[in-house]
């Protein structure tokens, strides 16, 4: 499990790193050391998200353990998207609170300066975390599939968002259209122009997904910019 998540993000890190690279020509120039330090981290943190991951996949065939379904009438099919965007939400929730608690000074120094000692961050950086950070984002889809009816089809659209969302978020341009970014959508849904600020400023812009927790909490501190190509 854990060599599957290295080749997940060996594969979509790579890809948008190459986009990048089109785009912006020279965006990224002179940060191969940077860029080999993000790698290196990102695929111990694979091998951290391997653990759970694997647990549970073993657990739901030889024990019963979770609560994923193959069939799809197991369930009423309004549930499958109440059920992907319900995980959207829970994941979002733990990701902004555990995000806000690792920039607590003790844990920032422990754990999530290495996530931040990306300067700009690139697409490398996605799971450029410290293990102890690794393990605290490994937990959640896991914990999840324990808890709610989750059909496997909206467990992998799920990992799909997650792992695209991660990915683009760093990267250091903007995906989507300036109407979307500027928009009634952006404004609730996050993106790199956003997320870019959280690099930028630390104590601001901590959602994964939404800004929902942002708003509530008086952390969105609106859009960023990105920094200019080399």
């Amino acid at each position: 499990m854990s060599a599957i998540v290295a080749v997940r993000y060996l594969l979509s890190s790579g890809a948008f790193a190459w986009a990048s690279e089109r785009r912006m020509p020279g965006l990224h120039a002179r940060l191969g050391g940077q860029v080999r330090r993000e790698i290196a981290w990102s695929l111990a943190s694979a091998a951290v998200y391997g653990i759970p991951a694997g647990i549970v996949a073993w657990g739901w065939r030889a024990r019963g353990w979770t609560r994923l379904y193959e069939n799809v009438h197991e369930w009423p099919l309004w549930w499958l998207p109440l059920s992907f965007v319900l995980c959207l939400l829970l994941h979002d929730t733990w990701f902004y609170w555990t995000h806000r608690l690792l920039h607590r000074p003790a844990w920032f120094r422990a754990a999530h300066a290495v996530h931040h000692a990306s300067r700009p961050p690139t697409a490398w950086a996605a799971m450029s975390f410290h293990p102890w950070e690794a393990l605290s984002g490994a937990l959640i889809i896991p914990a999840l599939t324990l808890l709610l009816p989750i059909h496997v089809g909206v467990l992998i659209a799920l990992l799909s968002v997650m792992t695209v969302m991660g990915v683009t978020n760093h990267m250091g341009w903007e995906l989507f259209p300036r109407a979307f970014v500027n928009g009634a959508s952006g404004r609730w849904i996050i993106t790199a122009t956003h997320h870019q600020l959280h690099h930028d400023k630390y104590n601001c812009n901590y959602g994964l997904y939404f800004r929902l927790w942002d708003r509530m909490m008086g952390t969105d501190a609106g859009l960023g910019k990105f920094p200019e190509p080399k």
